[in-house]
């Protein structure tokens, strides 16, 4: 049966009053403006304050007729908490790219959002300019380095043709994807290549999610790969003395932010890795707060569960020592039906054949689900024009699959469109209690690097074989003479498709997969495996999101989110 909702308010709360419902004293926060607050490491010590339930968020993989994961991740936090549970949002901080690019806005949606919006959407707590900044004083280093021909002890200068080390900016940009730097004579640096990535995607993103405190921030930091010496020896970060003034940029960023839902519950916001070029997950630390202060914790993994989940899994719980209870994965009918061939403006029409299309690719995520060993509420966001029989057409095949379907109104009805989900969520997650999953990983970190990738590919996209095309070849051996080989691997792909095709919906069969670089990122501990024609810095779509983006007189920011 549902559980009685208790008294508590279900509007904006003031920051102080969110922190309290969390158990966090006056010590374990900082107030960080009006609405906002940066929560001390402090706030991990102690004995766990609550049960410390995790529940990861994902979905399919993405379509233009729209999934909405974040919207549902907030709308299910919401609805626990009225079901009167102590529930802890996780989420990732959104990346100015897509904000003015082609997604808009990533605070979730309807009347599942969070507050303020408009901050978390553009400047938020500063931790990604911290991050871009970090980055790019390593990039100063490398060059002032190659300028005066700094030795690198017995290693010799380094070599301007062989720095792996690239420059960071967070906006979308692809005229920065390969540049020439150091022109202009003599005082203008050594002329050499180079590249920019967003922030989302940079090595230092990855290493502020994936730090456990500010010594282990300074050990990532140091043990970054930067490039190698006229001596073909590598260097590292620490060798140019950089660790130290890029982990005092970052002092304040490695602290998770909280905030709260349109309804005064707590979201702890850090962190914006994209899952389709890098990892895809909100910081480590901000989970381990969730869990440590709260009996549930509701959190995403970016994209589409072959991204951002199996990142989430492999990854993220690998190196933080967690693993969630349950999975819940967010689909549409329309979204469905275009995996299933079914053009985007014919998506809401009645089309079984293009819905069972879709059913095959929802059913290879639960396939993927239970490699994992988890269990799966399959979360339906309804729109008002969704056929009985389609919902109950896809919920027979869910629970083929032994899952479980729930439909979701949270845009339209905040938390109380979502209680339906919540309990369905809270049986599951409940049963576990006595035999919580056990962390269950698809490759074990002993196997190669091609293997890993394999292991990956053959079961989350379903792929025959993996190619190994460009430079990876050599890109794998350097890693492997490097001492790196048995690192966990980020794939970076395509979020449109299981495959390294764009243009391939559904669940493709009979395909390879191709590897085109492979990048070692060793202070964040993974090797990123580059398929397809993926970038790593983002183009603007031909009319981008900035174009509908205007400042109101009272100080409101209108247009950040899609449909504004």
């Amino acid at each position: 049966m549902p559980m009685r909702a208790v008294s508590v308010a279900f509007d904006k709360q003031p920051i102080e009053q969110v922190a309290r419902e969390l158990g966090l004293s006056q010590a374990d926060f900082a107030v960080w403006g009006r609405d906002k607050a940066k929560i001390e490491l402090s706030a991990l010590t102690g004995p766990p304050r609550g049960a410390g339930r995790l529940i990861l968020v994902s979905a399919i993989n993405p379509t233009p007729a729209g999934e909405g994961k974040t919207t549902v991740a907030v709308g299910l936090a919401m609805a626990m908490r009225r079901r009167g549970a102590r529930v802890a949002l996780c989420l990732r901080e959104p990346s100015l790219g897509p904000v003015f690019g082609v997604k808009g806005g990533g605070t979730g949606g309807g009347k599942a959002t969070l507050v303020p919006a408009d901050d978390i959407n553009l400047h938020f707590t500063g931790d990604i300019h911290a991050i871009t900044s970090a980055n790019n004083l390593l990039s100063a280093l490398v060059d002032n380095a190659l300028h005066f021909r700094q030795e690198i002890g017995e290693k010799g200068s380094l070599d301007p043709r062989r720095i792996r080390w690239g420059r960071a900016l967070d906006m979308n940009d692809r005229s920065l994807r390969n540049v020439v730097v150091g022109l202009g004579g003599a005082n203008g640096g050594a002329p050499r290549e180079e590249r920019f990535d967003i922030t989302a995607a940079s090595e230092i993103m990855a290493i502020v999610a994936l730090a456990s405190s500010h010594a282990d921030l300074a050990a990532r930091l140091g043990s970054i790969f930067v490039g190698e010496t006229v001596r073909k020896e590598p260097v590292f970060a620490r060798e140019l003395g950089a660790e130290g003034a890029m982990t005092a940029v970052l002092r304040d960023a490695l602290l998770p932010n909280l905030v709260q839902t349109v309804e005064g519950g707590p979201a702890i916001v850090h962190c914006g890795p994209f899952a389709n070029i890098a990892h895809g997950c909100n910081s480590i630390l901000a989970t381990r707060m969730g869990m440590h202060l709260a009996d549930y914790t509701v959190t995403e993994a970016g994209f589409g569960f072959d991204l951002g989940g199996e990142k989430f899994l492999d990854v993220k719980c690998r190196i933080g020592g967690v693993f969630p209870r349950a999975l819940v994965l967010v689909a549409t009918l329309r979204a469905l039906k275009m995996h299933g061939g079914a053009p985007v403006k014919q998506a809401a029409e009645p089309n079984e054949d293009a819905l069972l299309g879709g059913v095959e690719h929802l059913q290879k995520h639960l396939e993927t689900a239970a490699a994992f060993g988890l269990p799966v509420v399959v979360a339906i966001n309804r729109f008002p024009d969704d056929r009985d029989d389609e919902l109950a057409l896809v919920s027979k095949r869910v629970a083929a699959e032994g899952a479980t379907l729930c439909l979701s109104d949270v845009f339209s009805r905040g938390g109380e469109g979502g209680l339906e989900l919540a309990d369905a969520v809270r049986r599951v997650v409940d049963a576990t209690d006595a035999a919580p999953p056990a962390p269950r990983f698809l490759y074990d970190l002993d196997a190669s690097i091609p293997e890993k990738i394999r292991a990956i590919a053959r079961t989350v996209y379903g792929a025959d074989d993996v190619a190994f095309a460009g430079t990876a070849r050599a890109d794998l051996a350097r890693i492997d003479a490097l001492g790196f080989s048995k690192v966990p691997v980020c794939m970076a792909k395509t979020h449109l498709s299981l495959s390294d095709d764009p243009a391939r919906p559904g669940r493709p069969r009979g395909f390879t997969l191709t590897v085109r670089e492979v990048r070692l990122s060793a202070g964040a501990g993974f090797a990123v495996a580059l398929t397809g024609d993926l970038m790593t810095m983002p183009g603007l779509p031909k009319v981008p999101a900035a174009a509908r983006i205007k400042l109101r007189e009272d100080g409101r920011v209108v247009g950040l989110m899609q449909n504004e």
